[in-house]
């Protein structure tokens, strides 16, 4: 059984994908009958997705599973384990196959993004899970292979790709989080997300120390409280700092050309 404090000795190979190389619990026979690592996975998505990854243990995800605590160790050593998978089993949400079919590697640049921010939109807990751990797991490869070969299909030179591959999807990475941030808060506040950003854009303009500082950006904050939606104004934003991007890769393709 691997424990939390040996991995912490040696971080950069702590990653469960490392540690049983098929990904699969090395134990065999004596778990609980009708469990298995995906139950155990799909119940801590379910959490994960509902409660956050604070409210995640492995007491809480037995008692929804309706077995012993002990019960899960046949299948995980430790809640980094379960966590690294659910990591994985979201990047399987990205269909790989429609971006092969989105057309040039502009519009596979579009779906790839685009699918990739609503996956972090949809667990609000991906962003700091995929920032703590190594995400080589196959589904997250994958992935990461799918958008070096879209950027490779760009034309740009070899020693461009990784900071084009930044570019782009490092921008995904933030937009989608602070985007499911946004979200989470207005759930915890018992609100929808428009009445939650009009009633804090009013007392944020209302209040009497920021009329000031406010003043040079007053015509853009009309501009966004006109929209009905908060989801009007996340898609266009997106939508048109995708533009940009990629506008800005074509001209960097014509450069080296």
């Amino acid at each position: 059984m691997v424990k939390a404090a040996d991995r912490a000795k040696n971080p950069a190979r702590s990653s469960v994908w490392l540690e049983n190389k098929d990904g699969r619990a090395a134990r065999s026979g004596g778990g609980p009958a009708g469990l298995d690592r995906d139950r155990i996975v799909a119940a801590s998505i379910r959490i994960l997705d509902e409660e956050g990854l604070a409210k995640l243990s492995m007491r809480k995800l037995a008692t929804d599973l309706g077995v012993t605590a002990m019960s899960l160790y046949w299948y995980v050593d430790t809640k980094d384990d379960i966590i690294e998978y659910a990591v994985d089993t979201v990047f399987g949400e990205i269909d790989l196959a429609a971006v092969d079919a989105a057309g040039d590697w502009r519009q596979r640049i579009r779906e790839l993004a685009l699918q990739y921010r609503r996956m972090l939109v949809r667990h609000p807990w991906m962003s700091p899970s995929a920032g703590q751990y190594l995400n080589i797991g196959p589904h997250a490869i994958a992935v990461g292979s799918k958008i070096q070969e879209t950027i490779r299909a760009t034309g740009l030179p070899l020693e461009r790709l990784p900071s084009t591959m930044s570019a782009v999807f490092q921008f995904v990475y933030g937009y989608g989080t602070i985007e499911a941030q946004f979200g989470r808060r207005a759930a915890e506040a018992g609100m929808s997300q428009d009445d939650f950003y009009g009633e804090a854009l009013k007392t944020f303009r209302d209040e009497p120390q920021f009329v000031a500082a406010l003043e040079p950006m007053a015509d853009l904050l009309d501009e966004r409280a006109s929209h009905d939606s908060v989801t009007v104004i996340w898609d266009r934003d997106f939508e048109y700092a995708l533009d940009i991007l990629i506008a800005g890769i074509e001209a960097m393709v014509r450069r080296s050309a």
